[in-house]
């Protein structure tokens, strides 16, 4: 079946920066006609939207990371990449990528990744 495989977690200084990566595999399209994107669950609290690369190329960032983390994939490679700086403590959270064959409605993508736990220390 299709994974979606998190990495590139850890507990980090604030003003820090980290990659996260998302390998996925077995998905029944190509990988470029997927978009693809990242959420992060905060401690008790909602799962919520971070980015996304549509399978059109274009991306989307949520308000309180917008020019802090970059959305990217490595088609070759079937890798999504999340690159942020500037690390805040409410960035802390579990990362988890997601995969919809082309456009998703709103949140509902088809494959989700187990996540990866992103801990930001003041």
């Amino acid at each position: 079946q299709v994974q979606l495989v998190e990495s590139g977690g850890g507990l980090v200084q604030a003003g820090d920066s980290l990659r996260l990566s998302c390998v996925a595999s077995r998905l029944p399209f190509g990988f470029t006609q997927y978009s693809v994107a990242w959420f992060r669950q905060p401690p008790g609290k909602e799962r919520e939207f971070v980015a996304v690369q549509l399978w059109t190329g274009g991306t989307q960032y949520a308000n309180s990371v917008k020019d802090r983390f970059v959305i990217s994939r490595d088609k070759p490679r079937n890798t999504l990449y999340l690159d942020m700086s500037s690390l805040r403590p409410d960035d802390t959270a579990v990362y988890l990528c997601a995969a919809n064959f082309h456009t998703p409605d709103q949140q509902e993508y088809q494959y989700w990744g187990q996540g990866t736990q992103v801990t930001v220390s003041s």
